[in-house]
């Protein structure tokens, strides 16, 4: 009598070792994507939870930050803004500087604050970092409209504004900053799991960078100082100044500096994965 052999079993889910420290899955994340979308929903509820304006703080926000800077720096120290109105200018620099300062934030803090998720389930960890990302996009997208709004207003008046064709750099410009801010980002997340000073001094650093790139000051206040180089160094520096531009004329653009940035936010991109998906494989023993 011929018995019935087992048919061989098809497994839904096969999870191996990654073979490339830069290996990324892109079919993977895709497969994640629904998963992806409600990490985003739950990053954007949960900032404004139990609030009484909810989402308008995505409004109140830049506006009370660029007042600040125009009494303080605009009015009290007398920084100039090359005779753009210190409204848009300083709108220009903290709309785009805030989208990278969240992303860095909540980016070099994924290890640490997802642990529990971790520990108890399986999916692409690659999946967290893209989530920020793209919930600080749509934070993002709400501020830039209303810079945009203010930036219309300003035109129509007939005020010192010459927008030009560098415009059309802005989507290069955003995808920049986020690839430098999640390469970053990955790079501090990876170490803090064993280094949780790194945690504390992050916050510190990054209000020093603010200073450190021309978003409060014009790039002209600067370069012809000896601090100057220092400034331009800064990859965060030519997109800045090239967002502001863009929109103003204010500034100049240079192509060297703006290459500069766009090799460093791929290096450090891939950089970061790197480590990323290496320490991924063992973070749970340290965190």
């Amino acid at each position: 009598m011929i018995q019935n052999l087992p048919q061989e079993e098809k497994w839904t889910e096969v999870i191996e070792p990654k073979a490339s420290l830069f290996q990324l899955n892109i079919k993977e994340l895709l497969r994640y994507r629904d998963l992806m979308m409600l990490l985003v929903r739950r990053d954007l509820v949960a900032i404004y939870k139990q609030t009484i304006l909810g989402p308008l703080w995505f409004l109140i926000q830049p506006i009370l930050t660029s007042l600040t800077f125009i009494i303080i720096f605009n009015n009290v120290a007398k920084i100039g803004t090359d005779g753009v109105p210190a409204l848009v200018f300083y709108m220009a620099g903290t709309t785009l500087w805030q989208y990278f300062a969240d992303c860095l934030t909540k980016v070099s803090t994924v290890f640490t604050d997802n642990a529990p998720i971790f520990g108890k389930v399986y999916f692409p960890r690659l999946v967290m970092p893209f989530a920020i990302i793209f919930s600080n996009m749509i934070k993002f997208s709400i501020q830039f409209g209303l810079f945009l709004l203010v930036w219309f207003f300003y035109l129509i008046k007939g005020e010192n504004i010459h927008p030009n064709g560098f415009i059309l750099l802005i989507p290069v410009l955003i995808i920049l900053m986020a690839m430098i801010s999640m390469g970053v980002g990955m790079l501090i997340s990876s170490m803090t799991t064993k280094y949780r000073d790194l945690q504390f001094l992050l916050t510190f650093c990054v209000q020093l960078l603010m200073y450190a790139t021309p978003v409060i000051y014009p790039m002209s206040l600067v370069s012809a100082k000896r601090i100057g180089w220092i400034i331009r160094i800064n990859p965060l520096s030519s997109l800045i100044e090239t967002f502001r531009y863009a929109f103003t004329g204010s500034g100049n653009f240079h192509l060297s500096y703006f290459l500069y940035s766009a090799v460093f936010a791929i290096v450090v991109l891939v950089l970061g994965m790197g480590v990323f998906n290496k320490v991924e494989k063992s973070f749970m023993d340290t965190v």
